[in-house]
C-alpha cells in the first residue's frame, strides 16, 4: 500500500512538474525577451519602463482598465437583478434571457462592428468619440460567460426561500437584493467580473475595427517596433489576470472556511 501511495504521489508530483513547465516556460520566455538589451547586450528594464513613460501605451492601458470597471458594472447592474427576477417572477422567460445573453458567442466579431455601425453613429453624437463608448459592445461581449458563472451561483442556493424569509420580515426588492442574495452568490459575481476583466482585456478585434486604440490594439501595434516593449506589455496583462484568478481562487476559499465555521 505504502509503495502504491509513493507512485501516485510521483506520479502526481511528475505531471505538476510537466504542467509547470508547459505554462510557465512561455512566461519564462516573455520575460527573459522583455528585460534583454538587443543591441548592447545585458539586461534592461526600459521595455517595462515603458509601460508607464511612453504616453500612447499609458493612455491605453488607461483606457482599457476604464473599459474593464465600466462593463463590469454595467453587466452587474444588467445582469444580477434580472436573472434574480426572473428565477422569482418569470421562470417562463430563463430559457428566453438564456438564449439572448448566449448569442454573443455565435455572431463574428465582425458581423457585429458592421451591425453597430448604424446604431454608435448616434452614440457618438450623444457621447462623443470617446473609446469608452466601447463599454456598450463589451457589456454584450462578456454576457455569455457572466451569465454562466452568476447562473451557476444561483442554482447553489434557494433564491426563493431566501426572498420570501426577507420580504416576510419587511425588507424591499432593493434590500433583499443587496443584502439576502448578492451575499450567497458572492463567488459567481467575483467569478463573472474577473472573466470579463479578461475578456474586455484582450479584445482586440472590435476595437481595432472601431478605430479605438486600447491596450490590445497599442500592443499589435508597438509590436511592429518595439518588440520587447510589445511583449512587455502582453507580460503584464497575463499577469493581472492570473492575480485575478488567484484571487478569486482566495477570496472563494476564504468564505467557504467562514461558512463550514458558522453555525
Amino acid at each position: 500500500m505504502s509503495r502504491t501511495r509513493l507512485g501516485r504521489k510521483l506520479i502526481r508530483a511528475m505531471l505538476w512538474l510537466l504542467f509547470g513547465a508547459f505554462f510557465l516556460f512561455p512566461l519564462y520566455a516573455m520575460a527573459d525577451f522583455s528585460t534583454r538589451d538587443l543591441l548592447a547586450g545585458g539586461r534592461t528594464l526600459r521595455a517595462w519602463a515603458n509601460l508607464v513613460t511612453d504616453d500612447a501605451l499609458y493612455s491605453a492601458i488607461v483606457i482599457s482598465l476604464l473599459l474593464a470597471v465600466f462593463t463590469v458594472v454595467a453587466m452587474l447592474v444588467l445582469l444580477v437583478p434580472t436573472m434574480i427576477w426572473v428565477r422569482l417572477r418569470a421562470p417562463w422567460a430563463k430559457g428566453l434571457v438564456e438564449f439572448l445573453c448566449l448569442l454573443p458567442l455565435t455572431i463574428p466579431a465582425l458581423v457585429i462592428v458592421v451591425g453597430l455601425h448604424n446604431v454608435y453613429l448616434w452614440v457618438t453624437y450623444f457621447l462623443g468619440e470617446s473609446a469608452l463608448t466601447l463599454t456598450f459592445v463589451y457589456v454584450v461581449l462578456v454576457l455569455p460567460f457572466a451569465y454562466r458563472a452568476l447562473d451557476t451561483a444561483l442554482s447553489a442556493i434557494d433564491l426563493q426561500t431566501l426572498a420570501e424569509a426577507a420580504r416576510s420580515l419587511g425588507a424591499g426588492w432593493t434590500t433583499t437584493i443587496l443584502r439576502v442574495v448578492v451575499p450567497n452568490i458572492w463567488s459567481g459575481i467575483l467569478s463573472a467580473a474577473f472573466i470579463s476583466i479578461a475578456v474586455v482585456l484582450g479584445e482586440y478585434t472590435i476595437a481595432s475595427l472601431s478605430g479605438y486604440e486600447t491596450l490590445p490594439v497599442a500592443i499589435v501595434a508597438i509590436g511592429k517596433n518595439d518588440g520587447p516593449t510589445s511583449v512587455a506589455a502582453s507580460l503584464a496583462v497575463l499577469a493581472l489576470g492570473f492575480v485575478l484568478l488567484l484571487a478569486l481562487s482566495l477570496l472563494t476559499r476564504g468564505r467557504r472556511r467562514v461558512e463550514g465555521v458558522l453555525p
